[in-house]
């Protein structure tokens, strides 16, 4: 396949899916990974694509309407999560009562839990399963499971919500801007979202770099009614937001 026709292809999937990893690339066009990174790097050079750490995502005009499946965006900005994620950890404390929210960012933050006096609830069947194989006590929420993100929503989800109340709650987001709030795609998530927020104590937003100044479909916090963990802001007006926490990278 000659290079244009990679780019091509490459343009295809992602503009489709929103984002894509290098493996992903690697098996639907035969070649190697670093032919895939090679390409991802032109193309972004070329302003068609965003190149991350693991692949790729669309050039966005600001507004985002879709969510890539959730095994995608595990391996995308994977070592800025880890560092995000590893940070919000250390947050909990003994006898805290901690809502997870389901997304990438919090599958990776309880990768470094380490806090079993915490009682943890979720919306994530995946979240459940990691949580139960540390040894924590978890509580998994009822509803309707969504594919793509394999979050637990509907109208079981939030009524189930309102009979707690949590000391701490972490959460992931789409996109991120100081007048849209925190925002997501699908509206079945930011109701769950939202309503879990308002049981909430403290709400932790983790968010990696790409999702600054994103919007997406639906509003589920207003930006200063949670704490924003993210690391390497470029845009200056996020400094006088006291309620922004950049984690060390």
């Amino acid at each position: 396949m000659l290079a244009e026709e990679r780019y091509s292809e490459i343009l295809r999937v992602v503009n489709e899916e929103h984002a894509v990893t290098v493996q992903e690339l690697t098996e639907l066009l035969d070649t190697s990974e670093s032919t895939i990174r090679r390409d991802l790097t032109t193309l972004h050079k070329r302003g068609e694509l965003v190149k991350v750490h693991g692949g790729a995502t669309a050039v966005e005009s600001g507004y985002t309407t879709k969510d890539a499946a959730l095994s995608v965006r595990r391996d995308l900005n994977r070592e800025v999560k880890q560092k995000i994620g590893k940070y919000a950890a250390t947050l909990v404390q003994a006898d805290d009562f901690v809502y997870l929210d389901a997304g990438s960012s919090v599958d990776i933050m309880i990768d470094y839990l380490t806090q079993a006096d915490a009682v943890y609830v979720t919306n994530s069947i995946g979240h459940a399963q990691k949580l139960l194989q540390k040894g924590f006590r978890v509580i998994l929420i009822g509803g309707e499971l969504k594919a793509i993100t394999e979050a637990i929503v509907g109208a079981d989800a939030i009524s189930g919500l309102r009979k707690y109340n949590f000391t701490k709650g972490f959460f992931g987001t789409n996109g991120v801007h100081p007048d849209a709030g925190y925002t997501t795609p699908d509206i079945a998530e930011a109701m769950v979202k939202e309503k879990a927020m308002e049981q909430c104590r403290e709400c932790f937003v983790l968010a990696d770099a790409t999702k600054i100044n994103q919007i997406s479909s639906v509003t589920f916090s207003a930006f200063e009614d949670a704490k924003l963990l993210t690391i390497g802001i470029a845009d200056e007006k996020y400094k006088k937001y006291k309620n922004v926490m950049e984690v060390e990278a």
